[in-house]
């Protein structure tokens, strides 16, 4: 990545990043390619928990999410550029409807293409 490339990945995940803690998902769309890939920290699909594909598939994930959870704010970023993925370290903090709270750290592994984000790899910590 150059040093145009690194500025263009890291408006672009600004952008990303407010629009998420927002819970402006059209926000958070606009950031990612059509075919944009998540692979989500948790899911039934071993190993990689579970992956959404495509932008509605993205706004599905989202309207689920927003389902069980009622508050989630990612902080304490850190962004961190290699030669093909750019990697970014959060704190997530928050709720889940039942009252069971959120305070976990992870990472995010992003790929752009086109100037947008195209794969959004994500790790949190498990807290027992």
């Amino acid at each position: 990545m150059g040093a145009i490339e690194r500025e263009t990945a890291m408006t672009v995940l600004k952008a990303f990043g407010k629009a998420f803690n927002k819970g402006d998902v059209d926000g958070i769309l606009q950031n990612v390619t059509d075919d944009f890939e998540w692979r989500l920290h948790e899911g039934p699909d071993a190993p990689d928990g579970q992956i959404v594909k495509g932008r509605e598939a993205v706004r599905r994930a989202l309207e689920s999410r927003a389902a069980v959870i009622d508050t989630l704010r990612f902080s304490e970023t850190e962004v961190m550029f290699g030669d093909e993925h750019v990697v970014g370290r959060f704190k997530a903090t928050g709720a889940y409807k039942n009252g069971e709270t959120i305070d976990v750290r992870g990472v995010d592994i992003y790929s752009f293409r086109d100037g947008k984000i195209s794969v959004k790899d994500s790790y949190w910590k498990r807290i027992a």
